[in-house]
């Protein structure tokens, strides 16, 4: 009597189905919604604008607002790990990442990707319309940086551009949760947009140095095949010399008492660069920095004098340095 075998179903413990699910939803980045603080710039400057505006009804919207930015950011995230996925698997590190070492479906990726962006969009939708078009840019630049034939990410200079641009359109969404009617000032968006240049060539800096073979970094970015150490530190100077003139900019349009801060960003800037020559340097690593105490002492103690200074009036330091106050309304209008 012959015997036959009869294939048993495969049942998922707990543990497994966990096992399955954690790859997608590490691919969604969920340490890197951090960078959605950048929409608080906005609306700290909105409401020292419109301090009418801060009601509790408002810190709900801005709760709402932030949750739709973090499920954009995270679609954005999940994309940059699908079409990232080849080239990762000549870093030393993101080879181990869960598309390139095989533990994702390319085709289910793809759907968490699309699901991720129409609930962030649709919830940014929910807020008022000028949120919503700066969360659909938010979403855009990310197909702009990740998908080819565009493909900036792997541009020299256009990589760290387009990038850090999310960091103005993360205040705009800031500022549009509480004054959906004017725009902030571009002085500012500007700066800002120059201070996450600064951080991202860091990035790329700290990078570049670590992988310490330029034919092995030009296989893991594309961009790494026109950048040296030397040419990205150059960059880095740019940047923060761009940034610091458009908020000596903005501080003198706006609100002069902030130039007593500049002493404290300037050497914001100078630590900062210091953490990013140590030998394999946490700026690599952006989400993790909040693990550098010294480092986000610093910035906490910047940010602090910066918005205590917004409520500070000293008529005769404009005398001092021979400043007349600017004559222009403060804000435009859409």
């Amino acid at each position: 009597m012959s015997s036959v075998s009869v294939s048993r179903p495969v049942v998922l413990t707990a543990g497994s189905r966990f096992d399955v699910i954690l790859p997608y939803v590490s691919i969604a980045r969920l340490d890197h919604w951090f960078k959605n603080v950048f929409m608080l710039l906005g609306v700290v400057l909105a409401v020292f604008c419109y301090p009418q505006t801060l009601t509790w009804a408002s810190l709900g919207v801005v709760a709402v607002g932030l949750v739709a930015a973090c499920l954009v950011a995270s679609s954005n995230y999940v994309l940059n790990e699908i079409l990232d996925a080849a080239t990762d698997r000549h870093h030393p590190v993101k080879c181990h990442r869960p598309i390139p070492a095989g533990r994702v479906l390319v085709m289910a990726a793809y759907v968490e990707w699309a699901a991720l962006g129409a609930a962030g969009l649709s919830i940014a939708g929910s807020v008022n319309r000028p949120f919503f078009f700066a969360a659909a840019l938010l979403w855009v630049m990310g197909l702009l940086y990740n998908i080819p034939p565009v493909r900036t990410k792997d541009l020299p200079y256009l990589d760290v551009l387009s990038e850090s641009v999310n960091n103005p359109i993360r205040l705009l969404m800031g500022w549009a949760v509480i004054n959906p009617v004017e725009i902030p000032p571009v002085s500012l968006l500007v700066a800002y947009w120059m201070l996450g240049a600064f951080f991202m060539a860091s990035k790329r800096f700290a990078e570049y140095r670590s992988i310490a073979d330029a034919a092995r970094a030009g296989d893991y970015r594309r961009s790494f095949r026109h950048y040296s150490e030397s040419t990205l530190l150059v960059c880095m100077l740019f940047y923060a010399v761009f940034c610091g003139l458009f908020l000596g900019v903005f501080i003198i349009r706006y609100h002069f008492e902030l130039i007593l801060s500049t002493p404290l960003i300037a050497g914001f800037f100078c630590h900062y660069l210091h953490v990013a020559l140590r030998p394999d340097s946490p700026v690599q690593h952006p989400e993790r920095l909040y693990r550098d105490r010294p480092l986000m002492g610093y910035l906490a103690l910047c940010m602090a004098v910066f918005v205590g200074l917004m409520f500070v009036d000293i008529p005769c330091l404009g005398e001092w340095l021979n400043v007349a106050p600017s004559p222009l309304p403060s804000l435009w209008r859409f």
